[in-house]
């Protein structure tokens, strides 16, 4: 069992704390040095090897739905920004006394007051309860992958013995993440499950790796600076920037550029849980239950195909929908890159790849197909798919400081189809907005949603996927 939130802040406190001054004394003056003495560590979360994997085909689950209790309205009103933000004078001049030298005025947790490392709210419970789901399931999908594939199968991606070492790394490290947040939710904190995965390849282990890695990055992201607990966001954000870079190396392992994008965008986190969920079989009996809505799966008829030398040129090769990870079933041996003796066309695993043939480009049709409400999804087939959608009229594209809105064309109610058109915006002068590993929602309005306020249009959401626009 883990360690208790209490003993896990104590534990800190001892490694602060366990360390004893050393004088040096010379002819003309004493130093003292601090030596550390035996510092103890935390124990790790305990954790196992996952040995059952694929689709639930237990019993009906006896609860069913997210967590909830009294909902005072159908969605948060918008209220005038914070007054002390519209009226600070950012002039670069000093406006108020300072605490201690060399430190200015402000801040939050700064007034010198002891820091606890747990959750201090609902919100904060849910969204790291969240952020745990998120580190189990990346270390057993590591371990899977090693366990399942053999050393021949990744070889011929380029993935070699100094790589398959860096992935038993990077599940080493969600041991790590997993104990810290477990520790700041305490007893009650979400339990190791069993998984589906939607692979049959090494091609397709991969994509769907950097596919889940990225909306468990941007789902931190999203409510990281809402937190009411500082020190527990302090802590999350020290394993959040380690699954960036995670990300980033299944994009190398991928063949695909490491990071094309500017900015890494933030999901809420109904987002993030809905794009989880369906590749979560089964949990142990009386586990955490969320209150993150589950939206219905979103499938992208043309989604871009990293497995091929033309990735645009596609029809239907995903493995499912909510991640639409790549199928390389049926693809002839000389369209796909990997085989590529072209250094601009190939993707074998590499630092960074060039290919001069987009995965997608501004002005193109991008066909759709959604689910309709009321699926059974995630743990036990116990949480169930909700919108408020009754039509749906725009695509959302969330990707780096922008949520663009483009109209969905040819609508087709009954057979929940539609198309649209890949915009052409930058958030910078040369920085195309829509690229990389990013997100569609299907939305009954275009409403206006910054970074810091994106949740703000989940009750207009019909349908959610990842789109790999480059």
């Amino acid at each position: 069992m883990a360690p208790s939130t209490a003993l896990w802040a104590a534990g800190l406190l001892t490694l602060v704390s366990n360390i004893r001054a050393v004088p040096v004394v010379s002819e003309t003056t004493t130093t003292v040095f601090l030596e550390p003495t035996n510092l103890p560590s935390p124990y790790a979360i305990s954790h196992h090897n996952v040995t059952s994997h694929g689709p639930y085909d237990g019993p009906p689950a006896t609860t069913t739905g997210a967590l909830s209790t009294s909902i005072l309205a159908p969605s948060i009103a918008p209220a005038p920004p914070p007054p002390q933000i519209v009226e600070y004078e950012a002039d670069g001049q000093l406006h108020g006394d300072q605490p201690m030298p060399f430190t200015p005025s402000g801040g939050i947790g700064t007034n010198g007051s002891k820091p606890i490392y747990k959750v201090a709210s609902d919100f904060d419970y849910q969204s790291l309860a969240l952020a745990l789901y998120h580190e189990w399931i990346e270390l057993d999908l590591f371990h899977w992958g090693l366990a399942t594939f053999s050393d021949e199968e990744f070889e011929e991606y380029g993935i070699t013995a100094e790589d398959r070492h860096l992935l038993q790394h990077m599940a080493d490290q969600e041991i790590g993440h997993a104990s810290v947040i477990a520790n700041m939710l305490g007893p009650n904190a979400p339990k190791q499950c069993t998984y589906n995965y939607p692979v049959s390849n090494v091609a397709e282990y991969i994509d769907f790796n950097q596919k889940l890695t990225r909306w468990a990055e941007a789902g931190v992201y999203g409510f990281l600076p809402h937190l009411n607990s500082g020190p527990a966001a302090n802590m999350l954000l020290q394993s959040i920037t380690v699954e960036a870079r995670q990300q980033l190396i299944f994009r190398q392992f991928g063949g695909q550029f490491p990071m094309p994008e500017w900015h890494t965008p933030g999901i809420p986190q109904s987002w993030a849980w809905t794009l989880l969920a369906p590749y979560i079989s089964s949990c142990p009996y009386n586990q955490t239950r969320l209150v993150w809505q589950n939206f219905p799966a979103l499938y992208i008829l043309n989604q871009p195909n990293p497995a091929r030398i033309n990735g645009s040129a596609v029809w239907n090769e995903t493995t499912g929908g909510y991640a639409n990870t790549l199928s390389t079933e049926g693809i002839p041996e000389d369209e796909l890159c990997i085989n590529s003796e072209d250094e601009l066309s190939d993707c074998k695993a590499a630092v960074s790849q060039n290919r001069t043939v987009p995965l997608s480009y501004p002005g193109r049709e991008v066909f759709l197909k959604w689910d309709a409400p009321g699926q059974l999804v995630g743990p036990n087939n116990s949480y169930v798919t909700t919108t408020n959608v009754a039509e749906p009229k725009f695509a959302a594209w969330l990707s780096q400081l922008n949520v663009t809105y483009t109209p969905l064309l040819n609508v087709s109610l009954d057979d929940r189809t539609a198309y649209t058109i890949q915009p052409n915006v930058s958030t910078w002068k040369n920085n195309p907005a829509v690229n990389g590993t990013m997100f569609i929602a299907l939305t009954d309005v275009d409403l206006f949603v910054t970074p810091y306020n994106v949740t703000m249009v989940n009750p207009h959401v019909a349908a959610l996927a990842v789109y790999q626009a480059g």
